[in-house]
């Protein structure tokens, strides 16, 4: 036997381990890929809502509105990474539409206004990679930068039944001790009015207006007395209608709690932002100020709180991508800051009674120019939560208009829901 012959059994079995052995890991990286693929989790939400709009407004009829809004999810699971989401949302009217659904001239303008069209989109679809101490996003996708229902500047109006999403990139970094570092570029904002919505008094074209922006957070957590804040948001709308809009927000927030004793907690939270034109933005120089205290006893917290948006009767400081339904009433007099600015001194209880959770709000309005008396209002809530998977709940709001100066009618809306989520 020649040495040809004493190798080629050698060199034809390890070409033949090695083949199995790549084939083995394809197989194998294959096999990850379909399991993160299949392997994923499901989502589900459906809430049914009977909403009522009363106003004196002469112009207008009182609205109604029975509506059910559902999502679909998957997420992915996790492949080298990487995974992906997807979700579907769908809002569908029951039974006669009596309200206006699309305010502006394309809408039923003999109603008061229940922004909750009909219409199916893709709320969310982004794809994720996690890595490095930080989380990438790419894709529709919804943005907070603080806890429900507290997103002041960006949020996803989830009051609503239309979700408010963002065609953007996003990252978050924890890579510094007690520190979240979060970037977001946007492209493109997806409305509450959802993709059938067409609007050129808002510039909204299929649901959505195109924007070049950019966003910055960072919150600091190692603070022995709370969290600390600062964010920039840098927003700038491609929307012919939207151009003058643009804007730059730059902000400081401290919030937190102490506790006194085994049953007190006080709590507190200073925040102070200042609002700019922007590219080709046309707003004055306006301030933003909060201040709130409050205490913890045995499962209630009752608060006061103060928010000032100035306004000095040409332009004011405006949240335009927040959810404001959660600020300054909840009967939503206020969703866009009057060009006289806007003050707002509130009192706040919230806790259980008899299982229920029990939130009590009284608002006392008044403008930044000209100390006009804007109106009061009032706002309860009742919800009951079932096995973490159900709720129900009925909502309440009563707002009283003030000085005649001060354009505002009385309205009352009434808020009667159930939710399953999955």
């Amino acid at each position: 036997m020649n040495i040809k012959q004493k190798l080629l059994p050698t060199v034809l079995g390890s070409a033949v381990s090695m083949g199995l052995g790549v084939t083995s890991n394809i197989t194998l990286a294959d096999d990850d890929f379909y399991t993160a693929l299949t392997d994923g989790k499901v989502s589900f939400l459906s809430r049914a809502r009977y909403e009522s709009v009363s106003d004196d407004n002469p112009s207008r009829k009182d609205a109604e509105a029975y509506t059910i809004r559902t999502t679909l999810g998957y997420e992915t699971g996790a492949f080298e990474g990487f995974k992906g989401f997807l979700e579907f949302e769908n809002v569908t009217a029951l039974g006669s539409e009596k309200y206006d659904s699309n305010p502006g001239p394309q809408g039923k303008n003999e109603y008061s206004v229940i922004a909750d069209p009909d219409g199916t989109e893709v709320n969310q679809a982004y794809l994720q990679y996690n890595g490095f101490d930080t989380e990438f996003r790419l894709g529709r996708q919804e943005l907070m930068y603080r806890e429900t229902p507290w997103h002041r500047f960006i949020g996803n109006i989830v009051w609503r039944q239309h979700y408010q999403s963002f065609d953007a990139f996003t990252l978050k970094n924890t890579s510094l001790a007690d520190t979240q570092i979060s970037y977001a570029y946007i492209n493109k904002i997806n409305f509450i009015l959802g993709d059938d919505a067409n609007n050129a008094v808002f510039g909204v074209e299929d649901g959505s207006v195109d924007m070049n922006s950019h966003l910055f957070n960072i919150q600091y957590t190692g603070l022995p007395l709370g969290k600390l804040e600062g964010y920039g948001y840098f927003l700038e709308y491609d929307s012919s209608l939207y151009k003058t809009k643009s804007n730059k927000t730059v902000g400081v927030r401290f919030s937190g709690g102490q506790p006194v004793n085994d049953a007190l907690n006080v709590v507190y939270a200073l925040e102070y932002a200042n609002q700019d034109q922007y590219k080709s933005g046309t707003m004055d120089d306006q301030n933003y100020y909060m201040a709130e205290l409050g205490g913890k006893y045995k499962g209630w917290l009752a608060k006061v709180s103060y928010e000032l948006q100035e306004g000095d009767g040409t332009s004011s400081f405006k949240t335009l991508l927040g959810t404001n339904h959660a600020y300054q009433g909840w009967a939503d007099m206020f969703l866009s800051t009057p060009s006289v600015g806007l003050q707002d001194t509130y009192f706040t209880l919230a806790g259980n009674v008899v299982g229920l959770k029990l939130i009590a709000v009284y608002h006392d309005f008044e403008t930044d120019k000209g100390s006009l008396d804007a109106g009061n209002e009032i706002d309860l809530l009742l919800q009951k939560s079932f096995n973490k998977h159900y709720v129900v709940g009925v909502k309440y709001a009563d707002y009283n208009s003030g000085d005649k100066k001060f354009a505002t009618v009385d309205t009352e809306k009434f808020w009667v829901f159930g939710q399953v989520k999955f």
